[in-house]
C-alpha cells in the first residue's frame, strides 16, 4: 500500500520513504524489478562501483531515469577520502546529493561519526546537499543538522 502524503527533502517532493540501492543484485534483471516493486524514487549508487569507462554495460545503464540518483560515499575510511569521492560523484552523475558515509571499522562496517561530521561541513560549505550515515547518537545528529544536513540517516534506523 502506497502512503498518500508526500515529504521534502531539500526542495524535493517525494511520496516513497523508501530509499533502495544497486549492489548485491544477480543480474540487472533483478535488480530493475526489485526497483520498480519497491516503489522507491530514489537508488543509492556506491560511486567508488561505478565504472568509469563508459564503453562497458554498466548498472547504470538500467537505472529508470525517473528515479533520483543518491550517490554514496561506501567505502571511505576517512574524510578526505569521503570528501573527494563525493567531489567525483558530483561530476560523475550531475548531482549536488550525497549520502556520506565514512567507515570507522572494517569488520563492522560501523560510521565515524566525527570523521562523518567533518566530512558533512565541507560538503554542505561546497554546496552540496548531504544525508549522513552515521550511528544513532542525538548530540551527532543535531551537530550534522547544525552543520547544514538536511536529514539524517542514523545506522539501523527503521
Amino acid at each position: 500500500m502506497l502512503m498518500s502524503d508526500t515529504f521534502q527533502l531539500a526542495g524535493t517532493t517525494f511520496i516513497s520513504r523508501l530509499i533502495i540501492g544497486t549492489g548485491k543484485y544477480r543480474s540487472y534483471d533483478e535488480m530493475k524489478a526489485a526497483h520498480a516493486a519497491s516503489g522507491a524514487e530514489m537508488v543509492t549508487v556506491a560511486v567508488n562501483r561505478v565504472p568509469l569507462d563508459h564503453s562497458t554495460e554498466s548498472f547504470l545503464d538500467h537505472l529508470d531515469p525517473a528515479m533520483k540518483i543518491l550517490p554514496n560515499t561506501a567505502g571511505c575510511y576517512d574524510a578526505d577520502h569521503a570528501i573527494r569521492t563525493a567531489r567525483l560523484a558530483r561530476e560523475a552523475l550531475e548531482t549536488d546529493w550525497i549520502k556520506l558515509e565514512v567507515i570507522g571499522d572494517p569488520v563492522t562496517l560501523l560510521p565515524d561519526n566525527e570523521q562523518t561530521l567533518a566530512a558533512a561541513k565541507v560538503l554542505v560549505g561546497e554546496g552540496f546537499i548531504v544525508l549522513p550515515y552515521f550511528t544513532d547518537d542525538l548530540i551527532m545528529a543535531k551537530k550534522l543538522l547544525d552543520a547544514g544536513c538536511p536529514a539524517v540517516m542514523p545506522l539501523a534506523a527503521p
